[in-house]
């Protein structure tokens, strides 16, 4: 059933024809979409998130995202995905192809928050880098210490992170606090730490293409 416009206000989507844009997105990325919303007016770009424990569990994210873009098509003329490839091998592509719905390009959020040309240039000298960004160093128990168990068997880490040499903490946001803490978890893990600030790298330049009504593809 279509809703009209009068429902779908009292919904908090918006009716097609208003120009507004819907950002679908990992919930792992709302502070930092919110954070550039803010600071650049872009009241025109509406956010709805996904779970962000997805991150998780990459195999979900495509009928996730099938699902979440057909109960918003009554609502917007546009919706541009949040995710990257994100480890779904290229499933969620085709599936954005198919829906005729945008996506960040890229292979997962630390390419496009450091810029993913720049981050494909390294990878050849960083596929023993772990990385964190600044959702995961806040979220580091909930998505990576309990998930693979460290909580309760914590004589795995040397299982899973033998083959590191190092973590890279990608900052977003230039936080003192943050940083800390995320040198708090590479010594957890036992590897030598590097912070490198990346801003919101490619993310937000998809942003303000959005902006400007300009296709991604």
């Amino acid at each position: 059933m279509m809703l009209d416009d009068q429902n779908l206000t009292r919904k908090g989507l918006s009716p097609k024809g208003s120009g507004q844009v819907l950002l679908l997105a990992c919930g792992a990325l709302a502070h930092e979409i919110m954070a550039l919303k803010r600071a650049n007016k872009w009241d025109h770009l509406d956010l709805k998130c996904l779970p962000a424990i997805l991150h998780n569990h990459p195999e979900r994210i495509p009928a996730a995202v099938a699902q979440a873009v057909q109960s918003y098509r009554e609502s917007y003329d546009r919706i541009f995905v949040v995710y990257a490839d994100c480890g779904t091998g290229g499933q969620l592509q085709d599936l954005c192809q198919n829906l005729g719905v945008e996506m960040v390009e890229g292979p997962h959020c630390y390419a496009f928050f450091e810029g993913t040309e720049a981050f494909l240039a390294r990878a050849e000298d960083e596929f023993t880098a772990f990385y964190l960004t600044d959702f995961l160093v806040r979220q580091f128990d909930a998505f990576v210490w309990e998930p693979l168990g460290l909580d309760r068997h914590p004589t795995l880490k040397d299982t899973y992170f033998s083959n590191y040499e190092k973590l890279v903490y990608q900052a977003q946001t230039d936080n003192p606090a943050l940083t800390q803490k995320a040198k708090l978890c590479a010594k957890r893990l036992g590897l030598p730490f590097e912070r490198r600030f990346t801003g919101y790298g490619d993310l937000e330049v998809a942003m303000r293409q959005l902006e400007r009504g300009k296709s991604l593809t």
